[in-house]
Order: structure tokens, then C-alpha cells, then sequence
């Protein structure tokens, strides 16, 4: 658990918007301690520590976070309020969600799969079993019901694909709708 804890606060302080000396002191690296703390509970069975974990968790940083769902390293849950994922998700390394995002299912039949490096802006809902390829920026308020390819901007309800990443374009922009 411990590496795992050095490791999501390496990456944080590495993260664009991070960088802060105090990294312990961001909600991100607090709401991902918690949530190695669950898995390690988990893993090694103790009575009663994830669900009270979780609770914790819900209560004090406004996040959902479902038992079997896979969170990578260095996730930056930049406004965790508001935020649930669910079922068996899978979410890569250094995922940026900007708060109030749903990941979950629509229909009972699977979750998302998040590349590395994905922006997700305020608002966006990723539903059912489909992927999200690693650095794909999705905007504030999509609906993604598709999977998106590597390197693209979608946006839109249901989101569709707008546009492909420049080198120059600035991802974080781009989930908000401004043109780079």
C-alpha cells in the first residue's frame, strides 16, 4: 500500500496544476490514500475497513468509488464532489477528472475502460462498456455512450468525436470548450 501511496504522490506532484510541496494537503492525493487503504483492507480481508473506508471516503471528499472498480496511478480528482465511479471501471494512470463526472453503466451490461492520460471535464458521463484510448480529452457535460480513440476531443450529448489532438492544444482548454 505504502509504494503505491509514494508512487500516486510522485505522480501528483509531477501532474500539470500540481507540483505543490505539500502534495499530502490535495484532496486527489487524500481521496487516493483512502482508496489504497480499501484495496490493502480488501486484499488482506480486514472485517468491516473498506465499507467503514468508503464511507469515510463519501462523506468527508464527496467521491463514490465502487469496491471492484481499478484506479491507476496518480488519478487527479481535481473537484472530487460530485464524482462516482462504478462497478468494475477501469481507470488508467494520471486520469484528470474535473468533478461531478459519472462513471458507470446505463444498461447493466458493463463499465468503462479509461486510458492513460484522459482529461474529463466538470459534468461528463462515461456510460456502459466501452473504452476511452489514452489521452482522449472529453468536455464538460458530454454523454460518452462510444469509444473514443486515442488523442481525440470529444464532446456533445451523445459526445462525438470533434476533433483530434494538435501537439500545441492544451487538453484541460479543450474539456471546457475553449479553442487552443
Amino acid at each position: 500500500m505504502l509504494r503505491r501511496v509514494l508512487a500516486d504522490a510522485k505522480a501528483l506532484y509531477a501532474a500539470p496544476g500540481g507540483g505543490k510541496p505539500a502534495v499530502v494537503s490535495m484532496d486527489a492525493f487524500r481521496v487516493l490514500a483512502v482508496q489504497r487503504a480499501r484495496e490493502s483492507a480488501r486484499r488482506w480481508r480486514v472485517p468491516g475497513a473498506p465499507h467503514a473506508l468508503r464511507i469515510v471516503q463519501t462523506a468527508v471528499f464527496g467521491i463514490e468509488i465502487g469496491n471492484d472498480v481499478q484506479i491507476g496511478t496518480g488519478v487527479y480528482f481535481i473537484h472530487p464532489i460530485g464524482i462516482t465511479i462504478g462497478g468494475d471501471a477501469k481507470i488508467g494512470d494520471r486520469v484528470r477528472f474535473f468533478g461531478n463526472n459519472t462513471v458507470g453503466t446505463a444498461k447493466e451490461n458493463g463499465y468503462p475502460t479509461i486510458g492513460d492520460d484522459v482529461v474529463i471535464g466538470a459534468g461528463a458521463r462515461i456510460l456502459g462498456p466501452i473504452h476511452i484510448g489514452d489521452r482522449a480529452v472529453i468536455g464538460a457535460n458530454a454523454v460518452v455512450l462510444e469509444d473514443i480513440p486515442a488523442d481525440a476531443v470529444a464532446v456533445g450529448m451523445p459526445a462525438k468525436v470533434v476533433r483530434q489532438l494538435g501537439q500545441n492544444d492544451d487538453p484541460v482548454a479543450l474539456a471546457y470548450g475553449a479553442s487552443t
